[in-house]
């Protein structure tokens, strides 16, 4: 039987693996390589790697976990999680496998939907970025565009000013910006769009112009997007899993859910700004509190 089956191999799932692969816990770490940064070409703001791709971090991380023998990784969906009791498990492949634990942790990260942009897909990762802390020193004092399409907007503008006042926010033709807001982001010298976008212009994922249905267009060379985030599948929901109003799992300190041994962590729990060191440090986290309650039944209970 495993200690623990980790469910989602990005950053807070990879740490949280190594944390209890050095406890000596017997854990799966399922990853089918779906992260949400793959379109990303490099990762910030983690000291000692900035700069690094997804890829290498991942390849890295592998390397790290290897060096602890009860770790295993199968790159592998997971279609469906049962609680058959209060201290028992049952994950189940895509392939049909089914894998018995006493801690389930999800570090499936979150789904994001762009905004509706003909050919942003293009552009996102490469010039396009939904993070400022992110990817904002690259695009540092630069003509920027941000496409923002929800209540989210009038905040990432505000941010994205840091890193550069030559700034225009498009709505792509939506009614997101209140009154005072506007009036506000104009003052700081803030261009505002309202018209639909038609097209975006540029090469090998260069963003060079937004091309609006009224025929005006405006040169840009990068930006942010706003987007709206969930949860990338139901093992969540089909746990029952409690949310929070952004579509995260709800968590205490350690990482547990309102579900007793279901544990979360990372982009998952969207309870920050997404960070790959927050994310990983959250791993972390839960780590510690799976070990420590699976300590605290061995002491109180004499099961193990």
């Amino acid at each position: 039987m495993l200690d623990c089956a980790i469910i989602g191999g990005g950053p807070a799932g990879l740490n949280a693996a190594l944390v209890l692969g050095r406890a000596k816990r017997k854990v799966v770490l399922f990853d089918n390589n779906q992260a949400r940064n793959k379109v990303t070409q490099e990762s910030h703001g983690f000291i000692t790697r900035d700069g690094v791709s997804p890829s290498e971090f991942r390849e890295l991380a592998h390397q790290d976990i290897s060096k602890y023998p009860a770790v295993k990784v199968k790159r592998v969906k997971v279609v469906g999680i049962k609680k058959e009791s209060r201290n028992l498990f049952t994950v189940t492949t895509e392939e049909g496998k089914v894998f018995t634990c006493k801690k389930v942790m999800l570090t499936t990260g979150l789904k994001e939907n762009l905004p509706r942009v003909k050919g942003i897909n293009e552009y996102y990762g490469k010039s396009l970025f939904s993070c400022p802390y992110c990817d904002g020193w690259e695009l540092r004092d630069q003509p920027l565009v941000l496409i923002g399409e929800n209540s989210n907007t009038t905040h990432l503008a505000k941010m994205i000013y840091q890193w550069s006042h030559d700034l225009v926010v498009c709505t792509n033709g939506k009614s997101v910006l209140e009154g005072d807001d506007e009036l506000l982001l104009k003052r700081k010298g803030l261009i505002i769009k309202k018209e639909r976008i038609e097209t975006l212009s540029g090469s090998n994922g260069k963003l060079e112009k937004v091309i609006f249905e009224d025929g005006t267009t405006m040169n840009r060379v990068g930006g942010f997007v706003t987007t709206d985030l969930q949860q990338p599948n139901n093992l969540a929901i089909s746990l029952g899993c409690e949310l929070n109003h952004t579509n995260g799992i709800i968590v205490d300190d350690f990482g547990r859910t309102n579900i007793e041994g279901v544990y979360a962590a990372g982009e998952t729990t969207f309870s920050g700004p997404s960070q790959l060191i927050i994310a990983a440090g959250q791993g972390v986290r839960a780590a510690a509190g799976i070990n420590y309650d699976l300590i605290m039944k061995e002491f109180t209970s004499g099961e193990f």
